[in-house]
């Protein structure tokens, strides 16, 4: 049976997450005391602690969720009830897909935690330089989405940039836009708009500095070469990008995907939908939060997904039979 581990991105962070995983594991805590050295500034205590306004903003939230994704997937990986539980094929929700590449061994977490730290910051720059942001449409098919676009952008910048699953994609683009679009939603057949809390147009243009930024990072950094056999039976772990619903082929294609990543659109949806045609029936996510596993509901409600968020849902996976969520 094949197995694909999922990952959150960024609007999955709470405060407390990774707490309960820290107290039960100090092979957790050590997670975190790395990554502290490595950002900098106590981490950790953001995430468990908070100040929410702190936690959620983009230079903080980003790192913060990659490393408490980490950590529980570490846990999960040396739980005896879980440890003989592996993926064919991991993914990751755009800054989910840093988690997936290391899961799937092609990063180290040094690495990987120092690219998504610049990552953040080179987008927090980005929005600062811009009047970006971004809404969800909710209840609309693509084609009505590029309708209700054409009607609002009015010449500003406003294009559909995350398809999640059937009847929910985010728009992205001026402050203005996003704002007539949301006005305009019910208009034309949403049930509703949902403004986002973001610092900008993420996955557009308007982060063409981030992008320069990070793929200097990205030359700079060790990636190893994944496996390119498109069979996601082997021995190997597979990791499909979310720019083309296709499985990562080399190092230089990985550089190239994360980069495209903050201009181009995510397609979670076909991501997804290219897993299940691949054979994939068993899937985990692994990370704060239950995003991944709710749009998971709206693309086939036949998949269940194991939500594996927190120490209490490790503990309560048995044998490799989890109860399903």
């Amino acid at each position: 049976m094949k197995t694909a581990f999922l990952f959150p991105g960024q609007g999955a962070q709470t405060v407390g997450m990774g707490a309960d995983i820290v107290r039960a594991h100090p092979a957790a805590g050590e997670i975190y005391r790395k990554a502290n050295d490595i950002v900098g500034f106590d981490l950790s205590r953001i995430c468990f602690e908070g100040p929410p306004d702190k936690l959620n903003t983009t230079t903080i939230s980003q790192p913060a969720i990659f490393v408490t994704s980490v950590a529980i997937l570490e846990v999960f990986k040396a739980h005896p009830e879980t440890k003989n539980i592996s993926a064919n094929v991991t993914a990751g929700l755009s800054l989910g897909e840093y988690t997936a590449l290391y899961a799937a061994g092609v990063i180290s977490f040094e690495e990987a935690v120092i690219l998504v730290q610049k990552r953040g910051e080179a987008m927090q720059a980005a929005s600062d330089a811009t009047e970006g942001s971004m809404v969800s449409i909710i209840g609309l098919n693509e084609e009505k989405v590029r309708q209700l676009c054409t009607e609002a952008s009015q010449g500003q910048l406003l294009k559909p940039v995350n398809f999640n699953c059937p009847g929910q994609i985010v728009l992205s683009g001026s402050k203005e836009a996003c704002l007539r679009a949301a006005e305009l939603a019910e208009k034309h057949g949403a049930m509703k708009a949902v403004p986002l809390q973001v610092a900008g147009a993420f996955h557009t243009e308007m982060m063409s500095s981030a992008a320069d930024a990070l793929s200097e990072a990205l030359q700079q950094s060790h990636i190893s070469e994944p496996c390119d056999n498109k069979n996601i039976s082997n021995s190997d772990i597979k990791i499909i990008a979310n720019i083309n619903a296709d499985y990562y082929t080399s190092a230089e294609k990985i550089r190239e995907g994360l980069t495209k990543q903050l201009t181009c659109p995510i397609l979670w949806q076909k991501c997804m939908e290219r897993l299940l045609a691949d054979g994939v029936e068993k899937f985990y996510e692994i990370g704060p939060g239950r995003v991944l596993t709710s749009l998971m509901k709206r693309i086939n409600r036949k998949i269940k997904v194991v939500n594996v968020s927190s120490l209490d849902a490790i503990n309560n996976l048995v044998n490799s039979e989890p109860p399903i969520n």
